[in-house]
């Protein structure tokens, strides 16, 4: 990589490359996300507060924090956010936070569940974008709105009715750190921590590893998963992103989660001497 194109690339020169390259409509490299924002053939989604947003923020990007899509949970709602941001059918849309990924995984999710197919997060944090050398500004931008239809994606979605009759060829997928599972989880889930499934310097791990992780715990291409967390889905949220990097293809998100299954008063597994030793099950 030579100095020119390093330059073209990180705005200081730093000369870090991506450890992967984009896989659309999972992960986005950063510097595939800096060729992007040059040639201004995307829409790129800072989903922090709005006050760390306006402090500095990767060029271009618009704020659109997660509690802005949570507000209501009404998918015209979130399409109409899509709109105002300047996003149509075609247009690339890369979301990204400072915390591991998670919050930009929910987003990036929900805008695939309302019909946006490209829609990707960015391989890492905005802390580690800096810390690459890319460059940062403090303007805030906007966008002329833009035309986009609402098609629901239900092949990605789990409700709780999905949820209950879970069969024996799929698999319930709990994202949570490890004694939380054991503390209490959906009956038959098994355990997948968000935090396994991360890599140094990355959000998510590289594919092969990720695949080669779950082949381990008899997790395979075809298996169909539906990833569940605690509260809003944005542990299980990474995990789905993690699982579609590693190439599975039936994944759905359970997004109102445990929290939701516990305050129906729905049958709970617990292990109620878990303590630090059960960890040793990771």
């Amino acid at each position: 990589m030579d100095s020119q194109k390093k330059e073209t690339l990180s705005g200081r020169g730093s000369g870090l490359e991506s450890e992967y390259h984009s896989t659309p409509d999972t992960v986005c490299d950063v510097n595939t996300l800096s060729v992007l924002i040059r040639k201004k053939n995307v829409r790129v989604v800072d989903v922090r507060k709005e006050e760390e947003y306006a402090k500095e923020h990767i060029p271009g990007a618009v704020s659109l924090p997660l509690a802005r899509i949570l507000e209501k949970e009404s998918p015209t709602h979130c399409i109409e956010l899509l709109q105002d941001i300047g996003v149509n059918e075609d247009l690339p849309v890369v979301t990204y936070d400072d915390t591991f990924g998670a919050l930009a995984a929910r987003v990036a999710w929900t805008f695939q569940y309302i019909g946006h197919q490209h829609s990707s997060i960015l391989e890492v944090t905005f802390s580690q974008w800096k810390n690459m050398g890319f460059r940062t500004e403090k303007k805030s931008n906007s966008y002329k709105w833009q035309p986009h239809p609402l098609k629901i994606n239900q092949s990605i979605y789990a409700d709780l009715a999905y949820v209950e009759k879970v069969s024996s060829n799929k698999v319930l997928v709990d994202s949570r750190e490890r004694l939380n599972f054991l503390s209490e989880h959906i009956p038959e889930a098994v355990n997948l921590p968000y935090t396994m499934l991360r890599a140094d310097g990355r959000v998510l791990s590289k594919g092969d590893d990720i695949r080669r992780f779950l082949q381990n715990r008899g997790i395979h291409e075809n298996s169909e998963l539906v990833t569940y967390c605690g509260s809003v889905g944005t542990l299980s949220g990474l995990v789905y992103y993690g699982l579609k990097l590693a190439g599975l293809k039936n994944v759905r998100l359970y997004a109102r989660s445990f929290k939701e299954w516990k305050a129906l008063g729905k049958p709970k597994t617990e292990f109620k001497d878990a303590n630090y030793w059960d960890l040793s099950a990771e």
